[in-house]
């Protein structure tokens, strides 16, 4: 980045914090504050270990040094500002999920447009309040979108605060489904006297494949009896003789597996089942960054702060707005919003913003500025000379 981009891009950074107020976390004065300023050369260097404290008011702060990036610490600390995290000594922490386009198995790097890798990763982030509401039952979350690639949720339950990197890890490996034993999906239950296996359906990962399942019977229950039992061939562990006792079963006892009878058709059906475990797993789990959950010390985004990676703003969102929420029309900021500028642009190609489709060619051209902010922020351009 040449150095006329840079100053250029501080500066219009400064404007935007001018104008906006801020509301930091809970307990801001005791968590760590951390940001990487505009420096010359190719890295970024990351000041960090500050309090509140050291930092004064948040607002005169970042009108003043206009960062690049700025972050604030999941813990809370008794001495926030010392220089090692030994000497903070920790609290307490809240749990922070990152879901980051780049590393979802459903984005296809080099294929899928910058839009398509954001609204798949919002697909991801709703099946991740799906857990964190229906499975855990938290109730003091915060969305944020954060400025970049992705979404970023907090959780500031009480429960949560103390929890060690262990006890995360495990919250980890349930969204993701890791390790998910087929018998952990079911329950025993008395009828008549007599014990027997169901599944879980009233919540968990239970539910989840439970509902599969009767998608599943009702396309097989749909077709010819031939096209059914072929279908169900298809499926690991299924030959001829299972398939048509599956078929029988499924046929005569819909209401049974409708209320979680996994008994029905012997072997055959909970062959089945296991299919539709892997399945619900590989389509329904929360593909969260591990790292980020599990460190009680991670620095999250500051929302309301700009991204400088893309100049979008980092926008907490209610629930009420995710449906909606357009990352790429609703980030950009005002600040330059209404503004002309001439950019140099380096890396040629279409860019979707504002709910606009822009098909850039190599050279000096007079854009939007929000488009040129964006460009220069993305390594795409640089500032053309006044």
């Amino acid at each position: 980045m040449q150095e006329q981009t840079r100053a250029y891009l501080r500066g219009r950074f400064g404007d935007h914090y001018r104008r906006t107020e801020f509301t930091p976390p809970p307990d801001a004065n005791e968590r760590e504050w951390g940001y990487i300023p505009w420096t010359d050369g190719p890295g970024e260097t990351m000041i960090r270990h500050r309090s509140l404290l050291d930092m004064g008011s948040l607002d005169d702060f970042l009108a003043r040094e206009r960062p690049k990036h700025v972050y604030f610490s999941a813990g809370r600390y008794e001495s926030p500002g010392a220089s090692s995290m030994g000497e903070k000594t920790w609290r307490s922490s809240d749990l922070i999920f990152d879901l980051d386009a780049d590393h979802l198995p459903s984005v296809t790097l080099g294929e899928d447009s910058y839009a398509e890798m954001l609204e798949k990763c919002k697909q991801a982030l709703f099946r991740l309040l799906d857990f964190l509401d229906a499975d855990f039952g938290f109730e003091d979350t915060t969305v944020v979108f954060s400025g970049g690639r992705g979404y970023h949720v907090h959780v500031r339950d009480d429960l949560v605060q103390e929890l060690g990197s262990d006890a995360r890890r495990e919250i980890v490996d349930y969204v993701r489904g890791i390790g998910l034993d087929p018998e952990l999906v079911e329950t025993t239950e008395m009828r008549g006297g007599v014990s027997r296996r169901a599944l879980e359906t009233e919540g968990g990962w239970g539910r989840r494949v439970h509902e599969r399942l009767l998608e599943f019977v009702d396309e097989i229950l749909a077709m010819e009896e031939d096209e059914a039992k072929a279908r169900l061939q298809e499926l690991d562990g299924i030959g001829e003789g299972r398939a048509n006792t599956v078929y029988g079963a499924l046929e005569n006892n819909a209401e049974a597996v409708e209320a979680g009878n996994i008994e029905l058709g012997g072997v055959g059906l909970r062959t089945l089942l296991d299919a539709f475990v892997s399945e619900v797993v590989e389509r329904q789990n929360a593909p969260i960054d591990e790292p980020v959950t599990t460190d009680v010390n991670r620095l999250i985004r500051l929302p309301g702060s700009l991204h400088g990676g893309s100049a979008l703003e980092v926008k907490r969102l209610s629930r009420d707005e995710l449906e909606a929420f357009d990352p790429l029309v609703d980030a950009v900021p005002e600040t330059f919003v209404g503004h002309e500028i001439n950019v140099q642009v380096t890396d040629p190609g279409t860019v979707e913003l504002k709910g606009d489709s822009f098909n850039l060619q190599a050279g000096e051209v007079s854009v939007p500025e929000y488009l040129g902010v964006f460009l220069m922020a993305r390594g795409r351009a640089e500032k053309a000379p006044e």
